[in-house]
C-alpha cells in the first residue's frame, strides 16, 4: 500500500509539472541558460527609416529603461507586424510596471502612431504579460489589406493623372493638398454629432468616400508624402492632427483640414494659409486647435 500510496504522490508530481511545463521551461531558460537576444527581422513594405529626434528604430531590444521600451513599440508597430513577444530583463526591475504604464496611455500610443506609415499605424494594441517578465504584443491595424491595395491603386492614379512630370517636391506637396480640398468634405456630421456615414477618420474615407475630418486628411497626405520619400509625421494636439513635413532640411506645418474651411453658402474654396509654415507663422494664426507638445514633435520647436 505504501509504494501504491507513493506512486499516486509521484503521478500527481508529474501530473503537475506536465501542467505548468512551459512556465517551469522559461524559468530554467532565464535562470540557467539565459535568454536569448530579442531582435525584430521583419519589416514590411511600408517601413519607415526617417530619423525623428523623439523616437527611433533599434535593430535589437536591450531593455534597460522606459525609453528603450518605448522604441521597442514604435519599432513593432513601424515594422508591420502583427503580433511581438519579448521580455523584461531582471536587471531592468520596473520594467513590467513600465509596460502597463505605457500600454495604458493611450496618449503616448497615439503619438507612435504618427511617426509610422498610415498603413502600418494601429487601431488597438493588446499587451499581455506574466510574473516572468514575458510580454505579448498583438496588434490590430487601421487598415485592412483591401483598403491598402485600393488606396495604393488610387495613389497611383492620382500620381499618374495629377502629377506626372512634376519634380520639384513643393509643387508636388502643392497639387496633392489642392486635389484633396478640391475633393473633400469635412465630415461635420461625425465630428458635431457623432453620426458616422463615411470612413472619414481614414485616407479611405478621403481619398474614396471623399469625405474627411483632421486624421483622415493627414493620412491621405501622408500617403504621398511617403511615395515620394519625403520625411513627415503627423503632429497630434489634444483634438487635432495635421502634418509637419520636411524640405530641404527645414520642418514645416501642413494642414489640410484647416485648409479646406465650411463656408456657410456651400462653396468649395481652398485655402493655402496652412501651407507649408513654420511655428512662428502657425503661432500667429491659432492658440489653440494647433497647441502642440514641443518635447514629442521637437523638429517643430
Amino acid at each position: 500500500m505504501r509504494f501504491v500510496g507513493k506512486l499516486f504522490i509521484l503521478l500527481g508530481l508529474l501530473a503537475i509539472i506536465y501542467g505548468n511545463r512551459e512556465t517551469i521551461i522559461d524559468f530554467i531558460s532565464e535562470n540557467v541558460f539565459g535568454k536569448p537576444d530579442v531582435n525584430l527581422n521583419y519589416k514590411n513594405d511600408y517601413f519607415l527609416d526617417y530619423k525623428f529626434e523623439y523616437i527611433e528604430n533599434v535593430d535589437k531590444f536591450k531593455l534597460e529603461n522606459k525609453k528603450d521600451l518605448f522604441n521597442l513599440y514604435y519599432t513593432v508597430i513601424n515594422s508591420g507586424i502583427n503580433n511581438f513577444d519579448f521580455y523584461c530583463p531582471r536587471e531592468y526591475e520596473s520594467c513590467i510596471s513600465d509596460v502597463v504604464e505605457l500600454a495604458n496611455d493611450p496618449t503616448d500610443l497615439t503619438n507612435v502612431n504618427g511617426f509610422v506609415h498610415p498603413f502600418n499605424s494601429f487601431d488597438t494594441i493588446e499587451t499581455l504579460y506574466d510574473s516572468y517578465g514575458n510580454v505579448n504584443l498583438k496588434i490590430i491595424r487601421t487598415y485592412t489589406d483591401v483598403e491598402i491595395e485600393q488606396l495604393n491603386k488610387k495613389v497611383d492614379e492620382i500620381v499618374n493623372n495629377k502629377l506626372n512630370g512634376i519634380t520639384d517636391k513643393r509643387e508636388i506637396i502643392k497639387v496633392v493638398h489642392d486635389y484633396i480640398i478640391d475633393n473633400v468634405k469635412y465630415d461635420k456630421d461625425r465630428t458635431d454629432n457623432n453620426i458616422i456615414r463615411y470612413a472619414s477618420n481614414t485616407a479611405y474615407g478621403v481619398l474614396y468616400e471623399n469625405y474627411g475630418i483632421c486624421s483622415g486628411y493627414a493620412d491621405a497626405m501622408a500617403l504621398f508624402l511617403n511615395y515620394y520619400n519625403i520625411p513627415n509625421y503627423k503632429v497630434v494636439s489634444e483634438n487635432h492632427v495635421w502634418n509637419a513635413v520636411n524640405l530641404d532640411g527645414v520642418w514645416y506645418h501642413l494642414d489640410l483640414t484647416w485648409d479646406d474651411p465650411i463656408i456657410d453658402t456651400g462653396e468649395e474654396v481652398i485655402d493655402h494659409t496652412y501651407f507649408l509654415i513654420d511655428t512662428n507663422q502657425l503661432n500667429t494664426l491659432d492658440s489653440t486647435q494647433h497647441t502642440f507638445d514641443k518635447r514629442i514633435f521637437s523638429e517643430l520647436a
